[in-house]
């Protein structure tokens, strides 16, 4: 069995949040944007279809929690969710909490304009929030 190993593009483009059972939970390191990734720990996966029954119950019962987290965290007029792949095939699920008006706003968050990083207060603040409201998962 091999070891499972985070896309260099995903892991350079955010911070790692929590564990959850299946998935890595990370903050997309751009201050626009609420923005969630969450990453299977699967090997060769980069379709939704690749996981097994069980692994795809698991991934939808950890996007529900993590999408009322990000909402309690950072409320919003809409929770985009999408698991595009066309650039990073590994697969992970974004969970985009939208605010009429954000820098992207109302088109896609992807290739709008250049990432605008956290401050360290701010990255802090934001993950200290995620963590509190992400700890309590149970399966």
């Amino acid at each position: 069995m091999s070891r499972f190993v985070l896309d260099p593009r995903l892991a350079a483009d955010s911070v790692p949040v929590i564990e959850l059972p299946l998935c890595g939970v990370r903050l997309m390191n751009d201050a626009r944007f609420a923005w969630l990734l969450l990453v299977p720990r699967r090997d060769g996966m980069s379709e939704l279809h690749d996981l097994d029954a069980a692994d795809q119950d698991r991934l939808w019962r950890e996007i529900r929690f993590a999408s009322a987290a990000l909402r309690d965290a950072a409320p919003c007029d809409k929770l985009n969710l999408g698991a595009l792949g066309n650039i990073v095939r590994q697969l992970h699920v974004h969970l985009v909490a939208r605010v009429a008006g954000d820098a992207a706003w109302p088109g896609p968050v992807w290739g709008s304009g250049a990432a605008q990083p956290y401050d360290a207060a701010a990255l802090e603040a934001t993950m200290a929030a995620l963590r509190r409201r992400l700890a309590g998962y149970q399966d």
